[in-house]
């Protein structure tokens, strides 16, 4: 962790209390696990088969708010609407990146449901999940449409 710009996140595990602390947005994802300095100094890696998720939080003070993980209605940003299924039954829904080059390959970065939660950002490892499922592909470029032509009997009142 040697570049000195990092996100705060809390790391929430299967079975075991969240750990709050910062990663560094570049190389926090190893072959091993989840690189993550703590809050007390330590720097340590969890594995990926222990997380289920992790958050990228504006503050370490609202990390035990509950966060809706589900969409009340269709979402208005763009991007492709997920749902996670986890191992344990938990089912969480977000928006992704619709350019599948910017997947990580340990996993996916989501956009949670509520935007004025505490959660920024949400990732989600392969690791812990049971199923993926698009729900949806919100302002695709291939329906974009097209402005209605004037028609050409319409005449002009304030042109000269």
């Amino acid at each position: 962790m040697s570049a000195s710009t990092t996100k705060k996140a809390v790391i929430h595990r299967f079975e075991k209390e969240p750990v709050a602390g910062h990663v560094n947005p570049v190389s926090y994802l190893q072959p091993a696990g989840v690189e993550l300095l703590s809050t007390q100094g330590n720097a340590t890696t969890v594995p990926y088969m222990d997380i289920k998720s992790i958050s990228f939080v504006r503050d370490f003070d609202g990390q035990d708010e509950p966060a809706r993980r589900v969409f009340f209605t269709r979402p208005k940003m763009e991007g492709l609407w997920v749902r996670f299924e986890f191992r344990d039954g938990e089912v969480m829904e977000g928006i992704m990146t619709n350019n599948l080059l910017q997947v990580e390959h340990y996993g996916f970065t989501v956009i949670p449901p509520d935007p004025s939660s505490n959660n920024q950002r949400i990732f989600v490892p392969r690791a812990a999940l049971r199923s993926v499922a698009v729900l949806g592909v919100i302002g695709s470029p291939l329906k974009r449409r097209k402005p209605k032509p004037v028609p050409k009997e319409q005449i002009g009142l304030f042109e000269e």
